[in-house]
């Protein structure tokens, strides 16, 4: 089996994938209310909230879709902050159905500046909405979520949607505390269940503003979600199959009461991966270890050596599936997952397979042409 180290989809354990064989239900049936209700419950208590909390059939990007077109009309005013290649995508995402966007971008490896968000919101009051992803992982960057609700929210009393995709499930988000509006994540990530699955949670001041949007939508009409969940239903088919692995990996999750012992091995095994990284004479993309993402770490590629050459490599010689860059770090970087079902023993496959790698590539780089 191939060690899969990319910032998703990531290795479902087997309990995982045993707990999606069970045979088959009626997903309008009362067995299937139970699971759905108890992960709701349990996804509430990972997202630390007591919002509403849906899951949607469908990939992290229909739940950014969600946030956007269930809260904003056409032509309305967005700060669309970004730290890379996903932060972009949430603001063309508002762009696309219309919203007018101002986007905010910052260099890659570095985080979100708040004086400049406040900036932002002072140049232009008729803003009334701020994207924001939580974790890059085109960047291997977490922004800090907090210190940027204490402007948006607490200074400009902003809607706050948060793109939480790669964070949620491995780093905390505390959606109450935080003042966040609508959350959304995504099963293949630190949740370690197949792609499928999305998740998306909306405060009583998203619900507000819903009333008010007018954005085409229906399948991700998050009001059909609502009504259906309280029949213990989702408005359209569910993938019952995923609710019944996610089901079974949140209590795994939540065994201890809470989420901590699962952000704490996140944090250690970014700390080591980022330590061996750097051991081999790796620069990586993050410029504040402070910052750096306990998801996925990005490095630059050394001179001479080409991403496709070295991914390839990884995975020929190695059996190691490893991630290229993104956006403006395509070509330059390379990115290890480290999320979810993950051990160290993974981690050291893979900076052994680069100690051996990397000289043979920039030998051959340094061949003269033939």
């Amino acid at each position: 089996m191939a060690n899969l180290r990319l910032p998703g989809p990531t290795p479902v354990p087997d309990d995982v994938v045993k707990a999606m064989s069970k045979p088959m239900i009626d997903h309008r049936g009362a067995e299937f209310a139970g699971i759905l209700r108890r992960v709701t419950e349990n996804l509430k208590k990972a997202f630390e909230t007591k919002n509403d909390v849906f899951v949607l059939t469908s990939s992290g990007t229909g739940a950014m879709e969600a946030a956007v077109v269930n809260t904003l009309s056409v032509g309305e005013p967005v700060l669309a902050v970004s730290i890379g290649n996903f932060g972009d995508r949430f603001g063309k995402i508002a762009q696309t159905y219309g919203a007018k966007v101002t986007n905010l971008k910052f260099p890659e490896g570095e985080i979100s500046d708040v004086a400049k968000i406040r900036e932002a919101l002072r140049k232009d009051p008729s803003i009334t909405s701020v994207l924001v992803t939580h974790n890059e992982t085109s960047t291997g960057i977490t922004n800090d979520l907090e210190a940027i609700s204490k402007v948006v929210k607490g200074e400009f009393d902003k809607l706050f949607l948060v793109d939480a995709i790669s964070s949620l499930g491995s780093i905390r988000l505390a959606m109450d505390a935080w003042g966040i509006d609508v959350a959304a994540s995504a099963s293949q990530k630190g949740w370690a269940c197949p792609p499928g699955l999305a998740m998306i949670a909306m405060s009583p001041r998203a619900w507000e503003a819903a009333k008010k949007a007018n954005m085409p939508k229906f399948y991700f009409d998050l009001t059909e979600a609502k009504k259906s969940l309280e029949k213990g239903q989702t408005p359209w088919t569910p993938a019952v199959g995923l609710l019944y692995g996610l089901d079974h990996a949140l209590r795994n999750m939540l065994a201890k009461g809470d989420m901590r012992a699962t952000y704490d091995f996140h944090a250690e095994i970014a700390g080591y991966t980022r330590d061996r990284l750097r051991q081999l004479g790796l620069r990586l993309v993050a410029k504040d270890m402070k910052y750096a993402s306990n998801t996925v770490t990005a490095a630059y590629l050394p001179d001479g050596v080409r991403d496709s050459a070295l991914l390839n490599t990884l995975r020929d010689e190695y059996d190691i599936i490893a991630a290229e860059g993104r956006g403006v770090l395509a070509g330059k970087v390379f990115r290890i997952g480290h999320m979810g079902y993950v051990t160290k023993a993974d981690i050291d496959d893979v900076i052994q397979a680069l100690e051996k790698a990397l000289p043979k590539l920039k030998q051959g780089a340094g061949a003269p042409a033939r």
